[in-house]
């Protein structure tokens, strides 16, 4: 059964469950119920879907990579062909076995078929083509194999997960009918229920946190044991190569993700700043209605849109400018300056939102208090109030960098992907990030240097943006001035 099917159904029968749940109350004599006639009604709904949707999504989860490992220890060594990996035999097989499935769907054979179909038909091919799969090659019989125990042992997999999913579901509708009567606590039962949903979504951060550092370390260790880590940290030179011999030293990408994030800053943090200051000290209540929404609507656009920004404006204009008809510095329009403009003005409704709320926060009295000394507003701004919102702004700051060296799209458009150690700012360099990109991109094969070094490089920028989003919360805290 489709996921979307059983889980309308899991919705139809909590719906019966909350109205039967609230009648049997409702229409039986007797004592008064403890509890509202709706509690008894979401009770029995709770009981429904709570069971019932965590099994579903549990199933979703595991099935898949279940599946993948049975069907992966059953192929052979025959079935990896030379200059082939076990990653893209996997990738021919999930496209022949979505290609069975798309041709069953469509009419064009029985499932029967399906299953007894062999690699010397003459037909495979072509009605794989009708179902939408494009294969470089032909079928070899262990993939047309492995496609059907992967047809299989979904198809077996699928039956169990509707079977389990609608098991608890009227299980748990028969239960929470069942204890629909007037001695029953139903509020404090809705009450637990709901306590535990905040508390799942509350820990939802903390282990995706734990997954990602798990996953990254896991790969990070693989990548290290068949890669020197003194070359990785000792190395001065990036040069990948998928054949052998590659260097994979992490400072020239390091040193552009923090050429262009300083750029960045220095664009984003001084207009971002006197916007805050504007907006929270000079701007009327109808200048900053219209203002503050107006300029964090930069922060909406998507980081792709600044991409084609920098690539098609921005770059063109610096070449003009700095380029071979003008100063000759630049080369070509994909450049650190590019890039760090572009993501400059990315960052600054990040860092004008955070200011002005920060500023906002001085009490009034600060400022009354410094006025009636004799202070201008210009003296009261300088001497009062960015002194006591300093700290928060720093944090604000520290923050903005963490999101600077995180970004992707602008340097892949902007800064180009030449990976160099140079001063000039109108070289073209790249990031971190963008490595991670070209790396992982294609059918990578996962157990060579040249794809893990990507989890390598995430890890390293994983631990350099938590140590400045760490030092940002130190500041804040160890500095932040209390007011009554």
């Amino acid at each position: 059964m489709p996921v979307l099917w059983l889980f309308l159904i899991v919705l139809a029968l909590a719906a019966f469950g909350f109205t039967a749940g609230r009648m049997r109350v409702t229409t039986a004599g007797g004592e008064r119920p403890h509890s509202l006639p709706n509690y008894y009604g979401w009770n029995v709904a709770m009981k429904v879907m709570a069971p019932a949707l965590l099994a579903l999504v549990v199933w979703l989860l595991v099935q898949p990579i279940l599946v993948d490992r049975q069907v992966t220890a059953g192929l052979g060594e025959g079935a990896v062909p030379e200059g082939s990996t076990l990653g893209l035999v996997m990738s021919d097989v999930r496209r022949v076995a979505d290609g069975l499935d798309t041709a069953v769907d469509r009419g064009l054979i029985t499932s029967g078929d399906a299953d007894a179909m062999s690699a010397a038909d003459s037909n495979v091919r072509s009605l794989l083509g009708e179902a939408g799969v494009a294969l470089g090659s032909d079928v070899s019989p262990e993939v047309l194999e492995a496609a059907q125990t992967y047809r299989a042992m979904n198809a077996t997999g699928d039956f169990w997960r509707t079977a389990v999913v609608l098991v608890l579901a009227i299980a748990g509708l028969a239960w929470g009918i069942a204890q629909s009567h007037g001695s029953f606590r139903a509020r404090n039962s809705v009450e637990t229920g709901i306590r535990m949903i905040l508390l799942a979504a509350a820990s939802i951060a903390i282990l995706t946190t734990i997954g990602i550092v798990l996953s990254l370390v896991g790969n990070t260790w693989h990548f290290f044991q068949i890669y020197p880590a003194s070359k990785f940290f000792g190395s001065f030179t990036w040069s990948p190569s998928f054949g052998g011999g590659s260097e994979l030293g992490i400072w020239p990408l390091l040193w552009g993700t923090l050429y262009i994030s300083i750029i960045a800053l220095i664009v984003a943090v001084p207009i971002g700043l006197f916007a805050a200051v504007y907006l929270s000290e000079y701007a009327g209540p109808r200048m900053r209605a219209w203002a503050k929404p107006l300029l964090e609507v930069l922060a909406g656009i998507p980081t792709i849109v600044y991409g084609l920004f920098a690539l098609l404006t921005v770059g063109p204009l610096l070449l003009t400018v700095f380029g071979r008809d003008g100063l000759g510095w630049m080369q070509a329009g994909t450049a650190v300056m590019t890039a760090g403009l572009v993501m400059g003005i990315m960052l600054i409704p990040f860092v004008s939102s955070l200011s002005d709320d920060i500023i906002n926060a001085v009490p009034q009295s600060l400022r009354d208090g410094s006025y009636g000394l004799g202070a201008t507003q210009s003296e009261t701004i300088k001497q009062v109030i960015l002194p006591a919102a300093l700290p928060g702004i720093v944090g604000a700051v520290l923050l903005a960098a963490s999101r600077a060296i995180g970004e992707t799209m602008i340097v892949v458009f902007g800064a180009g992907a030449a990976a160099r150690l140079s001063l000039n700012p109108f070289d073209a360099m790249t990031t971190v990030t963008a490595k991670i990109v070209s790396q992982l991109t294609g059918d990578a094969d996962f157990a060579s240097p040249e794809a893990l070094v990507a989890f390598a490089l995430g890890m390293t920028l994983f631990i350099i943006t938590l140590g400045l989003n760490v030092f940002a919360l130190y500041i804040v805290r160890k500095y932040r001035e209390q007011y009554e």
